[in-house]
């Protein structure tokens, strides 16, 4: 495989490192290390108005771990489609199922010029099973179909991972339609995993996302608890349904989950 960081016309050339972006603030507050100091200082700044945002940061991956982790053990899946990968860190996608499944195969979709460079990372995958990248925007689910069934059969039950990604469509609708578009071309069986920031919990941690969308960084819209839920029309729900991620099954050992501004949940498809 080429690196992309080293490909003609790479990734590496088009990372703007004078402007904060949330892929690189999100990895630096889950405490990585691929991050510029426009993303630490932006970052900061969030945490001085709202500190619980590495909270929320951690507890969106520990959901996804945990998700990961039922759809590969208990729902028997083998197949992930990971949309808004975010850059690498502990437990991505594919190491939480392959350690479950061996055989798994995962498709990751971003279109961040930084994660395209780090992709390499996210490609280790068990002799078994299979791991792909698609350098791609999720307003193109077309596009992120076609490339998927070049590593995924898409006609046997797969997982859609959609983690804090739909707040960066603007429009909710809009997000809806791509949800649909992509679940459609899925069959019965397959899981859609969503969680997102969520309205209507800690208005300061609100106070401080309307702050960073105005920064002139990429914006990423809260949503209400109803507009996520919406994302799971037509699906079975699983217990216990949209929930904040730290009540999401948690693990036996997590002492006292609380209630944060972040939802999310797992629904099958009938």
């Amino acid at each position: 495989m080429t690196d992309p960081a080293t490909a003609p016309g790479s990734a590496q050339q088009k990372i703007d490192t004078s402007v904060p972006h949330s892929a690189r603030i999100w990895n630096y507050w889950l405490g990585g290390k691929d991050n510029y100091p426009v993303d630490e200082e932006a970052g900061d700044a969030y945490t001085a108005v709202f500190p619980g945002i590495v909270t929320i940061a951690r507890s969106s991956r520990a959901f996804l771990r945990r998700t990961i982790a039922y759809l590969a053990g208990e729902a028997g899946i083998r197949q992930f489609l990971d949309i808004g990968t975010g850059l690498p860190t502990a437990d991505n996608t594919h190491q939480v199922a392959q350690r479950i499944a061996p055989e798994s195969r995962i498709v990751y979709v971003d279109n961040d010029p930084m994660v395209l460079a780090h992709a390499r990372a996210l490609l280790y995958s068990t002799p078994q099973g299979a791991t792909a990248y698609v350098d791609a925007d999720i307003l193109d689910p077309d596009r992120i179909l076609e490339a998927a069934a070049g590593t995924l059969d898409l006609g046997r039950p797969t997982a859609l991972i959609l983690s804090n990604i739909l707040g960066h469509i603007a429009d909710h609708d809009q997000a809806r339609s791509v949800v649909t578009r992509l679940m459609a071309a899925l069959p019965s069986g397959s899981h859609l995993s969503v969680n997102d920031g969520s309205r209507g919990v800690d208005p300061v941690f609100e106070q401080a996302q309307d702050a960073y969308n105005e920064s002139g960084a990429v914006p990423y819209h809260l949503r209400t608890v109803d507009q996520i839920t919406a994302y799971f029309e037509g699906l079975d729900l699983v217990e216990p349904g949209v929930v904040p991620v730290p009540l999401w099954r948690p693990d036996s050992d997590t002492p006292a989950p609380q209630p944060i501004g972040e939802h999310g949940g797992l629904a099958r498809k009938p």
